[in-house]
């Protein structure tokens, strides 16, 4: 999704300088790929908003046109998940994907709710500790409360899983103590398609219902449906191969 930058030519400038440095210097950079954050990590992250074209939204009015020209959606929460003290409750639509996938899986392993703490900030609302190169006020990052246990050990473990996939930079932040995620859009958006592909290749065949006509034979229904005389006795729990109008078969598909 892109659209046109609202930023200063300065600043502009600046950035565009940066996605050229990530495209030099941190390929295959590892230290990209932990929680511990670095300065690699978030040139990566300013790399992506100016391939994308992303706006760096600087005062809320410019939060609020990107809602209206759909650029941003509305996060609301959900039985998964759960905002906290978020001004800017609104998010890149793929970011907002990423958290519903990621609180459903979540609230199964752990039994609670995902906390986000927060979304979109535009510049002059970011805190005093934020960096010059934040990707909050393009609306691709967001702040997860951090947990504690076992359910702290999951969170860590799938993002570091999903940065190591690309799709995503994760930080351990200290202060207070919370994660910063930047999900990169349309990475993100090919790798759930890849799943969604692999789910679909992974699923069985699911069984079809005949009802029986007048003038059937099981040989007939078999040969029609790519199936056999035996697997058709079978499913059905047939004694013999005799059937009758109106009867229901269940007919495994026979995948090509």
């Amino acid at each position: 999704m892109r659209t046109r930058r609202l930023d200063h030519g300065r600043r502009r400038a600046s950035l565009c300088l940066w996605i050229v440095l990530a495209a030099t210097c941190l390929v295959g950079d590892p230290s990209a790929q932990s929680l511990r954050g670095s300065r690699s990590s978030v040139d990566l992250q300013a790399a992506e908003a100016v391939g994308h074209d992303f706006t760096f939204a600087i005062e809320p009015a410019q939060v609020r046109q990107l809602v209206a020209d759909g650029f941003l959606v509305p996060v609301e929460g959900s039985r998964d998940y759960r905002l906290k003290d978020v001004s800017f409750p609104f998010a890149r639509p793929a970011v907002k994907l990423f958290i519903e996938r990621l609180a459903g899986q979540y609230r199964r392993a752990c039994g609670q709710q995902l906390v986000v703490t927060s979304l979109t900030r535009p510049r002059s609302r970011q805190p005093r500790n934020a960096s010059e190169r934040s990707v909050h006020p393009t609306g691709m990052a967001l702040d997860l409360r951090r947990p504690t246990g076992r359910c702290r050990s999951w969170l860590e473990a799938t993002l570091l899983s999903l940065e190591s996939q690309s799709v995503l930079e994760a930080t351990a932040e200290r202060s207070p103590p919370h994660y910063h995620v930047a999900v990169f859009p349309e990475r993100y958006l090919a790798y759930v398609d890849r799943l969604k592909t692999r789910v679909a290749s992974d699923r069985p065949p699911s069984p079809r219902v005949y009802t029986v006509r007048r003038g059937d034979t099981l040989w007939e229904i078999a040969r029609r449906h790519g199936t056999s005389i035996a697997m058709l006795r079978r499913n059905n729990r047939l004694s013999s191969s005799r059937i009758h109008p109106g009867q229901a078969l269940t007919v495994p598909d026979a995948r090509p």
